[in-house]
């Protein structure tokens, strides 16, 4: 069984380097040669726990390869995963002239059948597209070539994405035809094999919404805590036990119900950008979605205000550490995350910034060349008026408060993530401040 994978990004990599896993000969084909040679060389472009290991096994193994040359790249395959990552045109919709680039390039290459897997997260109706331009190359060249366009979108969370690909909660396949579904059951078979795992086989329209509408609502959870957690500040309640008490109720879970400074990454903010433009686009107005967008943008700037509102209007030349950029544990992605609009108002602010994250530091040395980038945590809080915590990273749940305390000009905590406890800090002279208590 060969596949290739088009697009090297986040889903590329993981999905090409978890099916070389499983024993399937994978190309991963990109346009870029720098990025190419690179990964041929074992340097990933992003981090992602145990990725890197498994990548150089499988390349050192030779089920697993990197191309720059279509043509190459899709000769004699069974299937090929369009993966790239699409971005928004200048109206806010999404650009899809990359993918149907792919699916002409794949229309002008196949000589058998083969099965085009659309894994990137596109609007309804995509994968119809995608049939037609395929549908039209091939007509262009007067061959009868049979083919099937599937929709099957990534599940994947940053941190966590090779057990998401291999013990999946479930796995969405978006098919047309009995001979798509079929290909599609060989090519997971080995995922699913001794497995109680759940594959969903509907439409390929469906399958599309199905990845907008569970995005949409585990964003929806967020920003509805936040909500419940700010005003809980503003009447006297407790959202640490508030969450108890609504995560507890079987019909919620205890998921997704954690408080905090806003979500960020691309998959939440965009994909719910996303929906609200496919409903505009069809005269439906999405005002839930639009509600759960405005409230994430007005909590990422809820450390600022609370440290505004300790120091009185003027924070010029405080001195403000920083703990975590990266929008979540286990990621050196800062795409949309919270530390950005913090970084941006602290910088207006006139504030002496001083920040540390394990693997996320090198864009930020980029974009705030003024900012310094701290040894460890503790070189990060050297002399610093206040400490806010954006991201719950393991080193950072148990610090030797201490050695903080004595580093710090000024005690004073404001934790975004909830994650230390108040009476424990207040005990040893910590000034204390966190989300909805």
């Amino acid at each position: 069984m060969n596949i290739s994978i088009v697009g090297t990004g986040y889903v590329g990599l993981v999905t090409g380097t978890c099916f070389a896993e499983l024993g399937v000969n994978v190309t991963c084909v990109d346009i870029d040669p720098l990025k190419i040679n690179r990964l041929i060389y074992g340097a990933l472009p992003l981090y992602e726990p145990n990725l890197g290991t498994m990548m150089n096994r499988n390349v050192e193994e030779g089920r697993l390869h990197f191309e720059t040359d279509f043509a190459q790249g899709f000769s004699d395959v069974d299937y090929v995963f369009c993966t790239i990552d699409t971005e928004p045109d200048e109206d806010g919709s999404t650009n899809l002239a990359p993918i149907m680039n792919i699916a002409k390039t794949f229309g002008q290459r196949i000589f058998h059948y083969c099965t085009f897997v659309l894994k990137s997260t596109v609007p309804v109706g995509t994968a119809t597209k995608v049939r037609q331009v395929i549908e039209d190359e091939i007509a262009q060249r007067g061959v009868d070539v049979d083919f099937d366009v599937v929709s099957n979108p990534d599940f994947l969370t940053e941190g966590n994405a090779i057990k998401d690909f291999m013990k999946p909660d479930r796995i969405v396949i978006g098919v047309e035809t009995e001979r798509g579904r079929e290909a599609m059951q060989r090519l997971y078979r080995t995922i699913l094999l001794h497995s109680n795992r759940y594959v969903i086989y509907t439409d390929t329209r469906t399958a599309e919404m199905i990845k907008y509408a569970a995005t949409s609502m585990l964003a929806t959870r967020v920003s509805f805590m936040n909500e419940i957690a700010n005003l809980c500040e503003i009447v006297g309640a407790d959202i640490n036990v508030v969450r108890q008490g609504v995560g507890t109720d079987s019909r919620i879970g205890p998921k997704y119900i954690y408080p905090g400074c806003g979500y960020g990454g691309t998959l939440f903010p965009q994909d719910i950008k996303d929906l609200i433009k496919i409903g505009d686009s069809n005269n439906f107005d999405m005002q839930v979605l639009k509600a759960v967008d405005q409230v994430n943008v007005r909590q990422k700037r809820i450390l600022f205000n609370k440290l505004k509102a300790h120091f009185g209007d003027s924070l010029k030349d405080k001195t403000i550490a920083m703990w975590g950029l990266s929008f979540k544990p286990e990621t050196d992605d800062m795409r949309e995350a919270p530390s950005i609009v913090t970084l941006d108002l602290l910088t207006e602010a006139g504030c002496d910034i001083r920040v540390y994250d394990p693997v996320a530091m090198n864009a930020t040395k980029l974009r705030w060349g003024q900012v310094y980038c701290g040894i460890d945590m503790y070189d990060a809080v050297r002399g610093a008026d206040a400490l806010l915590l954006l991201t719950e990273w393991r080193q950072f749940r148990i610090p030797a408060w201490d050695r903080v305390k004595e580093l710090m000009r000024n005690p004073l905590i404001i934790d975004g993530r909830n994650i230390y406890d108040a009476a424990e800090l207040e005990a040893q002279g910590f000034t204390y401040h966190c989300i909805g208590r």
